[in-house]
Parts: structure tokens; C-alpha cells; sequence
């Protein structure tokens, strides 16, 4: 039998050059999209390549046979191809969730060609799915979504702010910067706080939030009550630890006119009556001296308040949200906070865990840094390698996430290069005074203790630790090569590119 001729090759004019584009990239989608299937005029599926054959089962198919020649919404709960087929426009970016998971897809319409060669009837459509993991692999996509939103919050209560002004004739009170948006954390303890902090909006009863410097106890306040029935009303706070003893009285309660030496004339509120109708949040509570310690109880008692040399009783409607880094029970035992205060304030306590105890929230409080580090110097923001931010998780951040971001502004200005890895953060860290850097590996195994300490992380931490030791077994067996690394794991190139840039 004679040898089969090769077949010619495309001519190298405008319409072989055409053709040869359409089906590269036809194949080009099919290797880097997470799956494909085509669709007839009709609706109904006559294709699908290799990636998508793995959410067959979830949709209730043992096969390929079984899945082509059915109705494409009828397999494929909560699709919109349908809607590419009636209106012949394509649909870039959306979001699909259904039995078999949540994606980013893409729908494209499928037309024949006229004999002039421009696009001629509808003929079907091209369902992709492009990450079949949105919410981690568009991590920094959803990351600058939620400070986008904060901005938008943040530009919508000043604008509520100048209307009241103009309307008043005079200065608005101050609002909630923060929303429980700008909360940064998916981890299980970010979400208990966030569950608590929602629950606490609801109610009008004293909250106190207990947790370390630096974990986040202001922006919670706000939060609260930017999502209480007060946030149109003020939200008034005091630093109690940068106020001097002998001014917090009058900071608290105002004065009368002339009631010391050196007092104005016309009298003036204190911030009880400023938050009225709002709230008042009372920052570093252990640090009331006692006397004042006893007045305040009584105002949060009766609901009213005597201003410094007068006689009179000034109502008030202030919903108090206290906050303390110290041990208040132990000062309750010491003597040196009040018992009966404590169970007063003590009605909603909130535990702010600090950043050793949600680690897995690292990256997107890095990435959310970073924004904000951007867009007040104009400079982009460093990028941290996996095996920089892995360095970050070990570290124990005494100083909670307001030592990350003087870590981060550190990076910024001694980093030789916009991209930082683990070596270059260990010298930073050390310049910057951190003490002992912490390795970033996990404990070695085989010490029962330590495994046991390692199985209490958060399970999404582990995860993450676990597939980020993977991807580098898989890059440094075949020698850097991502391609061959993501064959290796049997993922695809485009989800090894998301974790490589997003490894929590």
C-alpha cells in the first residue's frame, strides 16, 4: 500500500493565516481554560474536551456518551448559554455556581461564515470555564474589590456628612470609617469575630472588644456601628490612655462656664453628650484611673451625666463600645478596675484574636497593606514571594497586623527589588528590629506533641501548607519548569499560576 501523502500545507495568505489563528487558539483555550463544551443552535451539547470530563460526576453523569445530546440547561443547572443563543452576544466574565462547584466562565458565540468572509449566522456557542477555585485564585482580585468598596463606603458617609452639614448650617458629627468589610480575614477565626461583631450591630447593649495592640479593635468598633440602627448618628471616640487624669473628667462628662481656672467661659460638652443619638467608643479602658472609673458607671446606669461645677442632670443616648489590650479580670481582682464596672461594660465581650491565630488571613492582609501603602506613597507595593509570605506566617507578631504593616512599609523602602523572597525578608526583619526570625517550615514530624500542636491549626492553613510544599517538590524535580510542575500535580498551568501568586 502506497504511503499517504502529507497534506499541503495552508496557504500563507490572509485566509489560511485566519484559519490557522482560529485554530490555535481553539486549542489554546482547551489546554489553559479548567473546561470546555460546544453547543449546537439548538442548545444541545455536541462536545466537551478533557478538562471538563472531571465535573461530569458532580452533574450526575458517569460518562461522556451519557452527558452529549442533552439540553444544555438541563444538565448544567443555573447556565446562561442559552441566553448567548437568543441574543448572539458573548458573555466575557461571569460567575456559575451549581452542584458541581462555583466558576469563572466565559460564553462565546459560535457563527459560520459568509462567502465575503465576514461572520454570518449563529451556529452555536462555547461555554469556558476558567477557574473552577475563584476564591482563591482571584484572591488579590477579591482583596482590592473589598478596599474598592471600603473607598466607596468611606466616600458615601462623607457625602451623607456634607449634606447634613449644609443642611445644619454647621459642623456634621463624625461617622464609622470601617465597615465589617475592612475586617480583612476569611480564616475561621476572622469569621467568628465578624459573626459576633454582626450580632453585637443588633443589639444596643454595651460590647467590650479584648485583644492585643495592633489586631483591630478601633475598626471593629466602627464597624459595629456602621452597621447598627445608629450609623447615621455620630460616632465619637477617646484614646482614655492619651488623655491625662485630671483632664478625663471634663473630656468625658464637659463643664460648666468658669468651673476651674483656665476653663472657657461658655461652658463646653463633653464627648457622653457629643455621641448622642451615636456611639461612643471608649479606646483602652484598664487605663480609667478609679475616680473616674465610678462616674462613668453611674452615667451608664441612670443614661445622664453632671458636667464638671454644675448641678444639673444632661440625659444622654449613647450606646458604649469599650476596648483593652490588658487583663481587665485580673485588674478586677487586683483591685485596680472596678467589679461592678466590668459586668456593666462585660455584656457583649468580643475576643479580637491576634495575627499568630490567623495566620491563613496573612496574604490578603499583605495584599490589602500593600493597596493601602500604594495609594497613599503612588509606588507599587513589593511582592512577596511564597516563600516570603510562608517566612510572614511563622513569625509571632507581637505587634499584630500593626507590626505587619511597619514590616511591609520596611520592605517597601529596603527590598532591593520589587520582588521579595524569603532571604531578603529574613535581612529586613532583622534590620527592622524583629528580634529571632522564626523559620517559616513547619515542626518535624514524628514528635507527638508537635504533630498534635499542627493537626489544631486551622484546617485551611494546613491545606495550604501542604499544597504549597507540593508545588515546590513539583518545581524543583523538574527544575523550574512550570509546565511540566502542573502536569506532575495534574492541575492545570493557569491554576499553578494561581497558586504560585496566591499560595494561601
Amino acid at each position: 500500500m502506497a504511503a499517504a501523502s502529507p497534506s499541503p500545507a495552508l496557504p500563507l495568505d490572509a485566509e489560511g493565516i485566519l484559519a490557522l489563528a482560529a485554530r490555535s487558539m481553539f486549542q489554546l483555550f482547551s489546554s489553559i481554560s479548567q473546561g470546555m463544551f460546544l453547543i449546537d443552535r439548538t442548545g444541545r451539547i455536541v462536545w466537551v474536551n478533557e478538562g471538563y470530563r472531571r465535573f461530569l460526576p458532580d452533574l450526575g453523569f458517569a460518562s461522556v456518551d451519557q452527558f452529549l445530546g442533552h439540553m444544555v440547561e438541563d444538565v448544567i443547572p443555573n447556565t446562561q448559554m442559552r441566553r448567548v443563543l437568543e441574543t448572539g452576544e458573548p458573555v466575557l466574565v461571569d460567575l456559575l455556581t451549581n452542584k458541581a462547584g462555583t466558576f469563572v466562565v466565559s460564553r462565546l458565540p459560535l457563527r459560520d461564515e459568509r462567502p465575503d468572509g465576514t461572520p454570518g449566522e449563529l451556529i452555536g456557542a462555547i461555554g469556558i470555564v476558567l477557574f473552577d477555585h475563584p476564591q482563591t485564585t482571584l484572591q488579590p482580585l477579591i482583596s482590592k474589590f473589598a478596599l474598592l468598596q471600603r473607598d466607596l463606603d468611606e466616600a458615601r458617609r462623607e457625602l451623607a456628612s456634607q449634606r447634613a452639614r449644609a443642611a445644619r448650617g454647621g459642623e456634621a458629627p463624625r461617622q464609622a470609617k470601617y465597615s465589617l468589610a475592612s475586617f480583612i480575614g476569611s480564616s475561621p477565626a476572622a469569621s467568628e469575630v465578624k459573626r459576633h461583631a454582626r450580632r453585637a450591630a443588633q443589639s444596643t447593649s454595651p460590647v467590650l472588644l479584648l485583644g492585643e495592640t495592633g489586631t483591630g479593635k478601633e475598626l471593629l468598633a466602627h464597624a459595629i456601628h456602621g452597621a447598627s440602627a445608629r450609623a447615621a448618628g455620630p460616632f465619637v471616640s477617646v484614646n482614655i490612655a492619651a488623655v491625662p487624669d485630671t483632664l478625663l473628667e471634663a473630656e468625658f462628662f464637659g463643664f460648666a462656664p468658669g468651673a476651674f481656672t483656665g476653663a472657657d467661659r461658655r461652658g463646653r460638652e463633653g464627648k457622653f453628650k457629643f455621641a448622642d443619638g451615636g456611639t461612643l467608643f471608649l479606646d483602652e479602658i484598664g487605663d480609667m484611673p478609679p475616680t473616674v472609673q465610678a462616674k462613668l458607671l453611674r452615667a451608664l446606669q441612670e443614661g445622664e451625666i453632671e458636667p464638671l461645677g454644675s448641678n444639673k442632670l444632661v440625659p444622654f443616648d449613647a450606646r458604649v463600645i469599650a476596648a483593652t489590650s490588658r487583663d481587665l479580670p485580673e485588674m478586677v481582682r487586683q483591685g485596680r478596675f472596678r467589679e461592678d464596672l466590668y459586668y456593666r461594660l462585660n455584656v457583649l465581650p468580643i475576643r479580637v484574636p491576634p495575627l499568630r491565630e490567623r495566620r491563613a488571613d496573612i496574604p490578603a492582609l499583605v495584599e490589602a497593606l500593600g493597596e493601602e501603602m500604594a495609594q497613599r506613597t503612588g509606588d507599587a507595593p513589593p511582592e512577596l514571594l511564597p516563600d516570603a509570605l510562608a517566612l510572614l506566617a511563622g513569625q509571632r507578631w507581637r505587634g499584630n497586623i500593626r507590626e505587619l504593616r511597619n514590616v511591609l512599609e520596611q520592605v517597601a523602602m529596603h527590598s532591593d527589588s520589587r520582588r521579595v523572597d524569603a532571604a531578603q525578608l529574613t535581612r529586613i526583619l532583622r534590620q527592622a528590629g524583629a528580634g529571632e526570625v522564626a523559620p517559616a517550615a513547619p515542626p518535624e514530624p514524628g514528635d507527638p506533641a508537635q504533630d498534635e500542636a499542627a493537626l489544631l491549626r486551622p484546617l485551611a492553613e494546613q491545606v495550604a501548607g501542604l499544597e504549597r510544599r507540593a508545588i515546590q517538590a513539583a518545581l524543583a524535580h523538574t527544575g523550574g519548569n512550570k509546565l511540566k510542575a502542573a502536569r506532575l500535580l495534574g492541575i492545570s498551568r493557569a491554576t499553578l499560576y494561581g497558586r504560585l501568586e496566591n499560595p494561601e
